[in-house]
């Protein structure tokens, strides 16, 4: 694990969701940093507020309270257009669903990605070529997702959450639709990849067996994390 400053911090986050005259509280006083390199399970209930939190440290949404730095930038109260340039180049999503484009390949599904950040197409395709070597897939680049199993569209989708070199990458249940079987596969896929690119992930599952392989985990409940 790097000695760099943490990738991603979260300081005395609380999320509070307005309902008719009453307020939902998700998240209090949240406190978590994740270093580059490392690899953070985030484990709880249902309903807890996994999502919210990997939502908010993924700077897809803001805290109502409470401070986020990406970088150490504080990036709680910067605008929107520099929030979404911060995601397009410094964040990788991975959700449970694979939410690949059905009409392209998965080639091309890792390329998109980094034309939008604004890499001509021969750069963006020689990097997907090599992620999808990386994830043991170059045979399977020109097949569109309908022509992929489960195991393989998550993997592609974990090539694309990678494509623009990301200092952190936020994974939500990333093998939740999969058979045990080819979630450890994906899972065996996702830990080297993140080893390799030297990126700081932040991973909500219910799987405890993968958890247990991750450098720590936090569990969430009652608003609050907690060392597990």
């Amino acid at each position: 694990m790097s000695d760099a400053a943490p990738a991603v911090t979260l300081q005395e986050v609380a999320k509070t969701y307005r309902q008719a005259s009453a307020g939902l509280v998700v998240l209090k006083s949240v406190s978590l940093s994740v270093m580059p390199g490392e690899i953070v399970a985030v484990v709880g209930p249902s309903g807890a507020g996994k999502s919210t939190l990997l939502h908010i440290a993924g700077l897809l949404d803001r805290p109502s309270a409470g401070s986020v730095f990406f970088g150490g930038e504080d990036c709680t109260a910067i605008g929107d257009d520099k929030r979404t340039a911060i995601r397009r180049g410094g964040i990788g999503f991975v959700y449970q669903f694979h939410h690949l484009l059905p009409e392209f390949s998965a080639l091309e599904n890792i390329v998109l990605p980094q034309m939008i950040a604004g890499r001509s197409r021969r750069e963006a395709a020689q990097r997907a070529g090599e992620l999808l070597e990386q994830i043991g897939l170059a045979q399977r680049a020109t097949h569109r997702p309908a022509r992929l199993s489960g195991g393989e569209q998550q993997r592609v989708a974990i090539g694309r959450a990678l494509a623009n070199r990301p200092r952190v990458l936020i994974a939500d249940e990333p093998t939740g639709n999969l058979d045990p079987q080819t979630a450890l596969s994906v899972f065996e896929v996702l830990l080297a990849a993140v080893r390799d690119h030297g990126v700081a992930a932040l991973i909500a599952t219910h799987n405890m067996d993968l958890a247990a392989r991750m450098d720590r985990r936090l569990t969430l409940r009652d608003g609050t994390v907690r060392p597990s």
